[in-house]
């Protein structure tokens, strides 16, 4: 083979090494834009079916933290006997119960929404147990006790209903 030969083979394997390429490369890019718009769809119809869902589990935990509020609580569990550590017990035994209850709803919810709502349980049941160490021995007495000590602060539950309400916010 001549040089001559040899250039004019490269003439005219150049233009279809070239087309093949941009073929290549279209194809692939069109390859992405339709896994990206079937991932898009796929996250959309996912979305539609799971938020329901989701704003249901939210809302079941902005009823339990309404339902353990300091005042909402004293007023909805009365003590039933007249021992102000019996009343404790109870107090703490409710709010555990309406907890675990409530338990699947954290699979719905982000890691910090979660947390923030075992520390608004947690705050909430330290409050009532500082509130018994008082030196009263009646049941209402800490009742009492518990209202006033918690009267002027920013109830745990508030914050983390707060909390909650910003997040569903961020959904839409």
């Amino acid at each position: 083979m001549s040089g001559e030969t040899i250039l004019q083979f490269f003439g005219f394997l150049l233009p279809a090494v070239v087309t093949g390429l941009v073929a290549f490369y279209f194809f692939r890019l069109h390859t992405r834009n339709e896994e990206g718009r079937r991932r898009f769809l796929l996250h959309k119809d996912t979305q539609k079916n799971t938020l329901p869902i989701r704003l249901q589990a939210y809302e079941r935990m902005a009823l339990f933290l309404e339902r353990i509020a300091i005042p909402s609580l004293v007023v909805r569990v009365a003590p039933k006997s007249g021992n102000k550590n019996d009343y404790e017990q109870l107090l703490i035994r409710t709010i555990e119960t309406e907890f675990d209850h409530n338990l699947s709803q954290q699979i719905y919810m982000t890691d910090e929404c979660w947390n923030v709502i075992k520390a608004a349980k947690s705050a909430t049941v330290q409050m009532i147990r500082k509130a018994a160490m008082s030196e009263t021995d009646a049941a209402d007495k800490l009742r009492e006790d518990i209202l006033t000590e918690t009267m002027d602060k920013e109830s745990p539950s508030a914050t983390a209903l707060s909390f909650v309400k910003k997040e569903v916010g961020e959904l839409w």
